[in-house]
């Protein structure tokens, strides 16, 4: 299901065979890569950015075109997206970004938006995929998803000619690899929230796979999509992952914002990103975090917890 807010223009359909140069960002992540994987095999034309030139025989070998440079580089972007029918932006900063006291995470996530923005208004782009994220509705008890808010509003204000997919995931089956720490010193998990509330989680190949269906999709106006693969309760992932690494007791542990926070405090992160990740999870009690996820809830994927807990077993073993 999706939720949108239609603007006056002209509809930008493509027929299913209509090949189209499409620029993804994102390297080889996660989700970057098998959505380039799906628009090869149905032939499109794909240039991938990466920051990294080692990747460039990586793409090569997928098929698409590698373009190096950088989300911080603005000319670069502009001159990569000139000439492109759509392009799929996310926002990533490098998991050691988090640590680095001096940053200011969320001033450094508005700026490769407004990156972005200048590159699709600069190049001419009419056509863009964002990659959000749940909690994008709004800018306040979200913790550090208020940058996605922040994100969102800076793309909105790009000529009311240029239409945009604002792609919301809700939380990645593959952030539950840091639970892997606390299940092998103090034998659960352990959070600031849980209990028998479901909540959504993610595969990214889910997301890959509704991106490339967007992407063929017609384009008009600015639209918002949820995308999830399925709901369990923080009591219910602790069963299904305990069963998996043959911990069947394995419980789900909830301790006080403050501790959490000290926790990540004294583990190095910096003070702006651990505050952040303390209000978001806490943002997941009560429903705060989902309320807007609910009112336009989508169809859900393919790929459950079970399917993900073989490869977080995987990592366990390891």
């Amino acid at each position: 299901m999706t939720t949108s807010v239609s603007l006056p223009l002209r509809n930008f359909a493509l027929s299913k065979t209509e090949k189209m140069k499409i620029i993804v960002t994102g390297s080889l992540g996660n989700i970057s890569k098998p959505l380039t994987k799906e628009l090869v095999q149905k032939r499109h034309a794909v240039t991938v950015i990466s920051s990294r030139p080692e990747r460039q025989k990586d793409i090569e070998a997928l098929g698409a075109k590698a373009a190096i440079g950088s989300m911080q580089d603005a000319d670069f972007l502009t001159a990569t997206f000139k000439g492109a029918d759509v392009v799929y932006i996310m926002e990533a900063l490098g998991y050691e970004s988090f640590f680095d006291h001096n940053l200011d995470v969320m001033a450094a996530i508005s700026t490769i938006g407004n990156n972005y923005k200048q590159a699709i208004q600069q190049s001419g782009v009419k056509r863009v995929v964002h990659l959000s994220s749940i909690g994008a509705h709004t800018y306040k008890g979200n913790g550090i998803l208020a940058f996605h808010y922040n994100v969102e509003n800076i793309l909105k204000q790009l000529p009311g000619d240029v239409s945009i997919k604002f792609m919301r995931p809700v939380g990645f089956y593959y952030n539950m690899f840091a639970f892997i720490q606390t299940i092998k010193t103090q034998n659960a998990i352990v959070s600031n929230y849980g209990g028998d509330d479901r909540e959504p989680w993610v595969s990214p190949l889910d997301i890959a796979a509704v991106i490339a269906e967007e992407i063929e999709r017609p384009f008009e106006g600015r639209e918002i999509r949820y995308i999830a693969s399925d709901e369990v309760s923080p009591n219910e992932v602790a069963n299904i992952l305990g069963a998996a690494i043959g911990k069947p007791d394995l419980k789900w542990l909830v301790i006080p914002d403050e501790q959490l926070l000290n926790g990540l405090l004294s583990a190095g992160m910096n003070p702006q990103a651990a505050k952040g990740f303390t209000e978001m999870n806490a943002s997941r009690r009560g429903g705060v975090l989902y309320e807007d996820y609910y009112h336009s809830k989508p169809v859900l994927g393919k790929v459950k917890l079970t399917d993900f807990a073989k490869e977080f077993a995987t990592a366990y073993n390891k």
